[in-house]
């Protein structure tokens, strides 16, 4: 039996991690005001001490317009003495920190983000739902500046890496797809014209980055739609990114405003999504999901490394090394993609489930894993990330949904 590369070292750029493990970038929800609580440090640090290799923050906003979310990260110089504590810790305990970048483009609201959501193209996203405007030249190349300033500050905060969000409809994914990008200047048409944000944005990253910083980028392998980027364009990209000279890229694939479940597999737990929602800020919604909910958002069958098929493809036309995500919850199935030769794997919901599920990979305990019911997804875009296991006093129908999730 070959022994298992999970706990070898491996290199990402000038980053030297402890082992392959990595956990994802799923958004926690646990910030205030934008800013890091105690709750999300808590958070990561349990993961650190749980024996993860790297673990990264997710979703962090480059400035206001970017912002999702109350409970999401912007990235801004007052915040910098509360992530150099999380880094600090992160570091004390043999683990490397990351943090991923990004903007959400068209995902968002006037109340979020301060303004009317900015995007690739004018239209109405139906999914926020809110009317969009298109980025001008000139905001789009402060834009890109904001970006680097954002790596900036995430050196300055202690961070070991930065993972770049190019993928799952937000901002740089928005450029890239023929379904939000309908502009008719240079930053719109064919693929060439499409790639050019994402270009300038990557030539600021890795300038700011320097020699003492990794730069992973997530992207996606295809958007999960008819009228999306599908996997040979998206192979272009990845060979594009190689080409800026990214240290690892991160392949996933899915819209969350169209396709959600391409991203994330497995049920989804309407009645507990709808259940979490303020009916004062969305009742629309509420009910909209109450009615419709299984067909706007269609489960997508789960199985255990989900990605693995379409990932290898990649893997066959690319030199840049490559980190595995979606669908790892067993030492089993970690094993055996790393055997295909992929550099790292990233994983969430079997650490939201267990922060100390690679310390127990390493022991050879038994582990009860995740069984991906989901109930962490549907609670995540309004309260703080967390495994049903971890709350007290569940309403009945939230037990039976996700009873009937897990026994599928």
């Amino acid at each position: 039996m070959a022994e298992s590369k999970i706990f070898t070292s491996c290199q990402i750029g000038p980053v030297t991690l402890r082992n392959r493990t990595i956990r994802a970038s799923a958004f926690e929800n646990m910030c205030i005001d934008n800013k890091p609580s105690d709750a999300l440090i808590d958070y990561h640090l349990s993961v650190a001490k749980g024996g993860i290799g790297m673990t990264n923050v997710a979703y962090a906003a480059i400035n206001r317009s970017g912002l999702s979310f109350n409970g999401q990260l912007w990235m801004r110089e007052e915040i910098v003495p509360e992530l150099k504590k999380m880094t600090d810790a992160i570091h004390a305990e043999g683990a490397k920190a990351a943090i991923q970048l990004g903007h959400c483009g068209n995902m968002t609201h006037f109340y979020t983000c301060g303004q009317i959501p900015i995007g690739a193209s004018t239209g109405f996203n139906l999914y926020s739902p809110t009317i969009v405007r298109g980025m001008k030249e000139s905001e789009i190349q402060q834009m890109v500046k904001d970006f680097g300033t954002a790596v900036n500050l995430a050196r300055k905060a202690g961070f070991d890496a930065v993972e770049i969000h190019a993928g799952h409809g937000y901002l740089i994914s928005q450029f890239l797809s023929p379904y939000t990008n309908k502009r008719k200047d240079k930053y719109g048409g064919s693929l060439e014209n499409r790639m050019r944000f994402m270009q300038m944005v990557m030539k600021e990253v890795m300038q700011a980055a320097g020699d003492d910083m990794a730069v992973m980028v997530k992207v996606n392998m295809y958007d999960g739609f008819k009228s999306g980027m599908q996997m040979d364009e998206c192979i272009l990209v990845a060979k594009e990114l190689e080409r800026l000279g990214a240290h690892a890229l991160v392949l996933s694939a899915g819209f969350v405003s169209k396709a959600p479940m391409h991203v994330m597999r497995g049920a989804m737990p309407i009645k507990t999504m709808a259940h979490y929602m303020s009916w004062l800020r969305f009742w629309w919604l509420r009910i909209g999901l109450r009615l419709i909910g299984k067909w706007l958002v269609p489960a997508v069958p789960f199985k255990e490394a989900y990605f693995l098929e379409d990932a290898l493809k990649f893997k066959k036309e690319l030199s840049i090394p490559l980190i595995y995500v979606g669908g790892l919850v067993s030492k089993s199935k970690i094993d055996e993609v790393l055997d295909h030769g992929f550099h790292a794997v990233q994983m969430a919901r079997a650490l939201i489930h267990d922060p100390d599920f690679v310390n127990k990979m390493s022991q050879g305990a038994e582990i009860n894993g995740c069984k991906h019911s989901n109930y962490c997804i549907a609670r995540m875009y309004t309260l703080d990330m967390k495994c049903h296991h971890c709350v007290d006093n569940l309403p009945k129908h939230i037990q039976k949904e996700i009873e009937k999730a897990e026994n599928k």
